[in-house]
């Protein structure tokens, strides 16, 4: 009999024994054994979380004999995930992800020592075993997890026990920096949805998932919005014009952008970034985008956040 099912031949018999009465001499019960974090993992369903911590060969690290608090994603966050990077599902996205970046990511869901709900510091930055951070805010009557690429994860249940440590159970896998390139990076994220479908669709996605480094000044979805009538009207090669605007072919972090300095494109136009609160880029037209955030690393590259689409000269 394996452990775990020893555990639950436990259960059974507690619930047996709480139902008995035997008078004025009444026992009280043992307490219920609670197993280790892979085993509650594995009673609770987390099926794709257990089938990633085996081929990053991380079982013995949940269950070992340090405490530990895991964040762990539910399977149709895996799932969802999977929808998002385009595989069919959480089986196909832990075999197309490589050991090392799963260990990335896993790690990333992973906090040194027991950390209860009631302990969880908000709007601060805690740190991961992957020594990637992460914030949690609450939001109404929700506990929110900000990753390091923008995206919100929701807290469904929290204080899950077991004997090395504690789960909270979330509803998105959460991702750290560097472990996605470029194009991957944007599609697990919903505000990048309209500047994936025009990369899709200018062939440009397999150059952006290149070895690099590229920086990438990225449109969200409000950006495609304000000029929903024009995209149709691009021809193809239009399109990739527009789209390589926004591609510098060497990593540009925050720090070291030239401001006030033409920056050549891939598009071989150049683009010229101003300082300020926040910076702001300017093209062709008379309105220039606001940098709104800046440094989301990937593995071939840097993605910098901006709220207008940059228009080249067509």
């Amino acid at each position: 009999m394996t452990r775990w099912m020893k555990w639950f031949a436990a259960l059974g018999a507690a619930a047996l024994l709480a139902g008995c009465s035997f008078g004025d001499d009444d026992e009280v019960a043992p307490p219920v054994p609670v197993g280790n974090l892979a085993e509650v993992a594995r009673a609770n369903g987390f099926n794709a979380l257990l089938a990633a911590v085996a081929k990053a060969e991380l079982g013995s690290v949940l269950a070992g004999s340090d405490k530990l608090t895991v964040f762990a994603p539910t399977d149709a966050a895996f799932g969802a995930l999977a929808t998002r990077l385009g595989l069919a599902d959480a089986n196909a996205l832990v075999a197309a992800l490589s050991k090392d970046q799963l260990t990335k990511i896993l790690s990333y869901h992973v906090v040194a020592g027991e950390v209860k709900k009631a302990q969880v510091p908000l709007a601060t930055d805690i740190t991961t075993l992957e020594t990637g951070k992460f914030q949690v805010r609450a939001s109404g009557a929700d506990l929110l997890i900000a990753d390091e690429l923008l995206r919100d994860s929701r807290i469904t249940a929290t204080d899950v026990a077991a004997s090395n440590g504690v789960i909270h159970v979330v509803d998105s896998v959460l991702l750290p920096e560097g472990v996605l390139n470029i194009v991957q990076t944007a599609q697990a994220n919903p505000v990048f949805s309209k500047l994936v479908a025009a990369v899709v669709a200018a062939d440009l996605a397999g150059a952006l998932s290149g070895a690099g480094p590229l920086t990438v000044f990225a449109p969200v979805d409000t950006a495609f919005d304000a000029i929903a009538s024009v995209v149709p009207t691009l021809s193809k090669e239009q399109l990739t014009t527009v789209l390589t605007y926004h591609v510098v072919g060497a990593k540009v972090l925050a720090a070291d952008i030239p401001f006030g300095t033409p920056v050549g494109t891939l598009a071989g136009q150049n683009i010229t970034i101003s300082a300020g609160t926040p910076p702001t880029i300017a093209d062709t037209t008379a309105a220039a985008a606001r940098i709104v955030a800046t440094d989301i690393e990937a593995s071939n590259g840097v993605v910098h956040v901006i709220d207008k689409v940059l228009i080249p000269t067509l």
